[in-house]
């Protein structure tokens, strides 16, 4: 690896990251039914009907994978907690099984010095709040307040920071208007309501997390920069749009208290009435904006109803997951984010990575990593205050609709034996961090 430690500033941190569903194994430990457990289980949703009911068996490993975390060095571990885990039926009776087990893996931890960073929601939804409506229901953005009060009253004196949701476009656009994810929607209505009921819970979440007396809370964007395909004026405008679709939006929602224009244009006849007025819970202060980035998109306009665009194949490398390499989109977004959202706010890139179908040599996510290390240094030399930067993933996992196939892992998963064997990156990153 080009890159050392040292190059970067004293202190800027190190971490790799993970979710509960993609690694506990949710079939265990008194965890309640998801909407991923039924989308799994329907026929054509995810690559061989896999799901998560093992995952990689982290509920009863967890102390030897975060020993991996503490001798690779890193400095923090970004995990999300299961509300399903927690409160079986998303609301009511709590699990105390579910909760017993988040202390333990705080406690250990802390034991290995490393910094917790939890994410209350990374897209497991209770089947029950499923049942009623799920994200189209205004009234989940207090059941989520309250899951945050219980989770982080039981953990959240021992957090170095926390956001609410990760990634919102891929819980309300991907998931309500492309049907790739659970619930498996394909409707603007529902993705309207979704995408404001998104924004609206993560609102709810930071203001039930200062009512507990919590700081270093944040909120985690995941962004994709949009080209546009040729020099059309068409092709422009309709880059411009999957903008705002997928990065402004909410970005917009949480740092600016408003929408963007040419969003709104087809979104606003499907949102729910009086919108305009929960602006101030969405644009709660938070104390960080955290970046998560894989590629970018060349962007076309198509002749369909609104949005009216569609992506084509660009000439760059492309990872297993057939996502093209750009690492200079990271050092753009990371430029645009600090001088037209976020200012002097701290920002870390929270999510980094790719999928290799190398299981052992994987000099591929090694090139990777060096190239998007450097593209945080172009943004640091232009004084844009990045603070840390997270690996995606300590391990192979549950790629959800694509089930184990592709693996993001610095550390291989055996998923019949569960055995863990780190890859070359894990120790390249090792000797990079001492």
């Amino acid at each position: 690896m080009k890159f050392k430690r040292s190059d970067f500033p004293s202190d800027f941190l190190f971490g790799v990251a993970t979710s509960a569903y993609q690694i506990e194994g949710h079939a265990q430990g008194g965890a309640g039914s998801t909407h991923w457990d039924t989308f799994a289980a329907t026929p054509g949703n995810v690559v061989r009907g896999e799901n998560g009911d093992l995952a990689c068996d982290h509920l009863n490993r967890f102390e030897q994978d975060l020993d991996l975390v503490r001798d690779a060095g890193f400095d923090c571990y970004r995990f999300s907690t299961s509300w399903a885990r927690v409160m079986p039926e998303g609301r009511g009776p709590v699990n105390q099984a579910g909760l017993d087990f988040y202390d333990r893996l705080a406690d250990a931890l802390m034991e290995r010095g490393i910094r917790p960073c939890a994410t209350l929601y990374h897209w497991e939804l209770p089947s029950a709040l499923a049942d009623l409506g799920g994200w189209r229901n205004r009234d989940i953005a207090g059941w989520f307040a309250d899951f945050t009060e219980v989770i982080m009253g039981r953990i959240g004196d021992r957090m170095y920071s926390v956001a609410p949701i990760n990634e919102p476009w891929c819980v309300s656009w991907l998931s309500h208007f492309e049907g790739h994810h659970a619930p498996g929607l394909r409707d603007i209505r529902a993705t309207a309501r979704a995408m404001h009921h998104v924004m609206l819970a993560h609102g709810r979440a930071i203001q039930a997390m200062r009512s507990l007396g919590m700081s270093n809370l944040g909120g985690v964007f995941n962004l994709e920069w949009a080209e546009p395909a040729d020099d059309s004026p068409e092709a422009r405008k309709a880059a411009d749009l999957y903008d705002g679709i997928y990065n402004r939006f909410f970005l917009g929602g949480v740092f600016k208290r408003a929408y963007p224009e040419n969003v709104l244009k087809g979104l606003e006849p499907y949102l729910p009435s009086g919108w305009q007025e929960d602006f101030d819970v969405i644009g709660a202060p938070v104390d960080w904006c955290g970046l998560n980035y894989y590629t970018r998109k060349l962007i076309a306009p198509a002749d369909t109803a609104w949005p009216g665009l569609t992506d084509v194949p660009g000439p760059l490398p492309k990872t297993q997951m057939g996502w093209e390499i750009d690492p200079a989109a990271l050092s753009r977004f990371l430029i645009r984010t600090a001088r037209e959202y976020t200012g002097d706010l701290p920002i870390y890139v929270t999510e980094n990575g790719m999928a290799s179908p190398e299981r052992k040599q994987d000099d591929d996510r090694i090139a990777y990593l060096d190239q998007h290390f450097s593209a945080v240094q172009v943004a640091l030399n232009q004084d844009v205050p990045v603070r840390g930067y997270f690996v995606w993933s300590l391990l192979d996992n549950y790629e959800w609709a694509l089930g184990y196939e592709k693996r993001f892992g610095l550390v291989d998963v055996d998923f019949d034996t569960m055995k863990r064997t780190p890859k070359a990156s894990y120790f390249a990153l090792k000797e990079a961090l001492a």
